[in-house]
């Protein structure tokens, strides 16, 4: 069976459908994979002569009505497609669904839960442990009669990066998130990195402005290397597979590092894991303020915070975040 898949972004939830498809071509022998998605995200995948990538180009050739025309076409031509599974369901998916319909025998696409979770937010229904994204994923391949199980991590299988070695613990912090309010704050970054001083300290981070300022908080410690803009992506997952430890934001690289089997101590204020984002097998390793304490929690799905309300809880719980139950949270890992 030809399965296309198709998600395009963002670079967290493609490294979550990352391990359904690592999942279900472990769980299917003769299951074929077409994954769909930008040419950037053909690292989180393993090698596998059943994994095929297509890289889509949403900004020239692939741009617009006829781009995805064009895309369906090149699809069709590469192999006979057996099913669709929709793991994004935007308008530029919505499009290439109709424009395959009636050449594909099935289509299916994921349910993200949104009316669930909005009237958990809103407290109109009892807050409660809601699927994974990994779950809802995999529960599209089910409607194809495949087993489903979630394998055991780590799920891409990448080597260790051997440039950078030490013979202390390594830990790797990335401060940033898409969303402002789901960052602890530079100057709490600085001050944990000043309480780790018998370890090696690598900084991850994206863009411009994020480089910058990791720059300057690398020149304060001796025991901090600037990993953020040095290496490729596929660099820095071999970075991120030999780390002892990684500490993230609710964001991309806390999903990084579990896709590569590292642990992961994730900080976070106005979202909740409850709402199906967590970190896989990390989940005791949150860092977070207790709803029993701020009852606020969560004001956000996703991080994007409108209202007074909203970015008062949200400054709140990241605030009562201290640096010294991080540093304890650490040494439990790492001892």
């Amino acid at each position: 069976m030809n399965i296309l898949v198709i998600r395009f972004s963002a670079l967290g939830d493609v490294a979550i459908a990352a391990i359904a498809i690592e999942s279900i071509l472990k769980s299917n022998p003769d299951v074929n994979i077409w994954f769909l998605s930008k040419p950037f995200h053909k690292p989180l995948f393993n090698q596998n002569p059943r994994f095929h990538f297509i890289e889509s180009d949403l900004k020239k050739n692939h741009k617009g009505i006829l781009g995805l025309k064009k895309l369906t076409k090149e699809i069709l031509e590469k192999t006979k497609i057996d099913a669709v599974i929709d793991l994004h369901d935007v308008l530029r998916t919505k499009v290439l669904r109709r424009l395959l319909n009636n050449k594909v025998p099935d289509i299916y696409c994921f349910n993200k839960g949104r009316k669930e979770k909005k009237n958990m937010l809103n407290g109109i229904t009892s807050f409660k442990k809601l699927p994974h994204s990994v779950s809802r994923y995999l529960s599209c391949f089910k409607e194809l009669g495949l087993n489903c199980e979630l394998q055991n991590g780590p799920w891409l299988m990448t080597n260790k990066n051997q440039e950078i070695i030490s013979n202390k613990k390594q830990i790797g912090i990335a401060p940033f998130a898409a969303h402002k309010s789901k960052e602890w704050g530079i100057n709490k970054i600085t001050s944990l990195i000043g309480e780790l001083k018998n370890v090696e300290i690598l900084l991850f981070g994206g863009g411009q402005n994020e480089i910058k300022q990791l720059v300057e908080i690398s020149t304060q410690f001796s025991n901090c290397t600037l990993v953020a803009g040095n290496y490729s992506f596929k660099e820095e997952l071999e970075i991120i597979a030999g780390l002892d430890l990684m500490i993230s934001m609710d964001s991309a690289n806390m999903h990084l590092a579990t896709l590569v089997g590292t642990k992961v101590i994730s900080i976070w204020g106005p979202t909740h894991h409850f709402l199906g984002f967590g970190p896989l097998m990390n989940e005791n390793l949150i860092v977070e303020i207790d709803r029993k304490e701020m009852p606020c929690r969560p004001c956000s799905i996703y991080g994007k915070v409108t209202t007074s309300k909203q970015k008062e809880c949200a400054t709140n719980s990241m605030r009562n975040i201290s640096v010294n139950t991080v540093v304890a949270k650490i040494k439990s890992v790492i001892n």
